[in-house]
């Protein structure tokens, strides 16, 4: 289970401070509230205590813990995995360094555009998850196919919250159809999508190819933010 932030109420005179972060010379007053909310943010807080490279891990862990897919001995493709915080997760909860004695080991492949820091228990890759073999380069890393396929991926901002809203969704079904390349029957696909009234058409093709399909805002998603994630559970193959 997710050990959920908390506030700081146990001895005298011990308080939460809230950091405020003056404006400085060439920095935007968005990226002053950006910050600001950064250092006050428990959950980074916490991911630091933790060891996660960022809030992120727990969305996933939280999602995890809700619908059970990270299980010893899965195989997981995490796309767009930078910084690494959803590969962490995974390599602890599919038992990929072979810790849980007696249980499955599982497999964790991350791959992202950009390079990334080695990950403990994960094989990461740079490769355009877009590419034409890209699919079948995944399943001979992975030495077959998946159990789960997962995305924190976000198109970058243009600042337009509609047209945002459509960049993601069209990523959203881009790593769907990959993952109608990659899985085995039974599997899961989890990703992030905006909320914007876009995402029926995601919503239809995930039904017609899963068993289940649900829609979850994790507590760790800020509530001003209107990410939610997709969890298509049941791959029909």
């Amino acid at each position: 289970m997710v050990k959920k932030p908390t506030k700081n109420t146990s001895g005298r005179g011990q308080r939460d401070l809230t950091v405020k972060v003056k404006s400085a010379r060439g920095r935007t007053l968005s990226s002053t509230r950006w910050l600001q909310r950064q250092l006050n943010d428990p959950y980074v807080k916490q991911a630091k205590a933790d060891g996660y490279r960022g809030r992120a891990a727990y969305k996933i862990l939280e999602l995890d813990d809700k619908f059970r897919f990270l299980v010893p001995g899965a195989r997981v493709v995490d796309l767009g995995c930078a910084p690494g915080g959803w590969c962490q997760v995974a390599v602890k909860r599919v038992n990929a360094l072979g810790e849980k004695s007696g249980k499955a080991i599982g497999k964790v492949l991350g791959v992202d555009l950009q390079e990334v820091e080695p990950i403990a228990g994960a094989e990461v890759h740079q490769l355009d998850f877009l590419a034409d073999d890209a699919d079948e380069q995944v399943k001979e890393w992975l030495g077959g196919t998946a159990d789960v396929v997962m995305s924190d991926m976000a198109a970058a901002s243009s600042g337009h919250k509609q047209t945002d809203h459509l960049r993601i969704i069209a990523l959203c079904q881009a790593a769907a159809f990959f993952a109608f390349d990659v899985l085995t029957p039974g599997g899961t696909f989890v990703a992030k999508v905006l909320a914007g009234g876009a995402e029926g058409e995601l919503q239809k093709l995930l039904k017609q190819r899963f068993d289940k399909v649900a829609n979850v805002k994790p507590p760790a998603s800020r509530s001003d933010s209107s990410e939610k994630f997709v969890i298509a559970t049941g791959f029909r193959g």
